[in-house]
């Protein structure tokens, strides 16, 4: 599985990427994670400039379309492989993105491509024209993508949000104990229809101490977590599924 960010700070990526598990994925060699910075494909400005006043007025820049154009170009000729690619644009008025879209693409694509906005965005032209071109370029069509209802200065960190969610899902990145939860976890998914925050997809963990004492107070693991039925367990595991405090 293949991940190619286009953005204006490929340095930021490096420390997250290089760590953990994704840093041990990409060294057994199970995820591949390219960054191409956008200003190397400005050829005629010696400032390397990528962005420009919005048309109709407003505030803030908007990145240009040919910088973004000729990056995704590069890589789909030399880094993806052609037919199951799948093309993103992180935008605040995208679609949002769930576990359920993570898994979905974790099995359908092993090539990515992120396309990085800052400022006040992109040149909508970048969307018309990968597209108009979608289905004959890399096999999918390009979607526009929000991890959250919230504005970021940037769309890097949902880059990383997105890597970590699609990665974990290949193969061989996390070896679980047992694939029954797992694979529990991934069907519950595919059968949300919820979009919200924690709809339906984690339940409360306990480790050691069985008691926990805090300042006077005692606090204990569930029984069921320690009864050892396992149909029980997980009945509360699913009667506890996004539900806070």
């Amino acid at each position: 599985m293949r991940f190619n960010i286009i953005t204006l700070f490929p340095e930021i990526f490096e420390p997250y990427f290089n760590a953990s598990i994704l840093g041990r994925a990409r060294k057994n060699k199970l995820i591949d994670i390219k960054t191409f910075n956008l200003r190397d494909f400005v050829e005629k400005d010696k400032y390397k400039k990528v962005d420009d006043k919005p048309y109709g007025g407003g505030a803030g820049m908007v990145m240009m379309a040919e910088p973004v154009l000729k990056a995704v170009d590069k890589i789909l000729k030399t880094s993806a492989k052609k037919g199951k690619t799948k093309v993103i644009v992180f935008s605040a008025k995208g679609k949002p993105f769930d576990q359920k879209k993570a898994y979905e693409w974790s099995r359908k694509f092993d090539n990515f491509i992120f396309i990085n906005g800052r400022y006040e965005g992109i040149d909508e032209r970048v969307m018309e024209i990968l597209s108009a071109r979608g289905g004959s370029a890399f096999g999918g069509k390009v979607e526009e993508v929000s991890i959250g209802p919230y504005v970021l200065t940037d769309g890097d960190v949902a880059a990383m949000v997105l890597v970590s969610a699609i990665a974990r899902l290949a193969p061989g990145v996390i070896k679980w104990e047992s694939l029954e939860e797992e694979s529990f976890f991934n069907v519950l998914i595919k059968k949300e229809s919820k979009s919200a925050v924690g709809a339906g997809l984690e339940y409360p963990h306990y480790t050691r101490p069985e008691t926990l004492k805090w300042k006077g107070k005692k606090y204990a693991v569930p029984k069921v977590l320690l009864s050892g039925n396992h149909k029980e367990i997980e009945k509360w595991r699913l009667d506890k599924r996004g539900k806070s405090r």
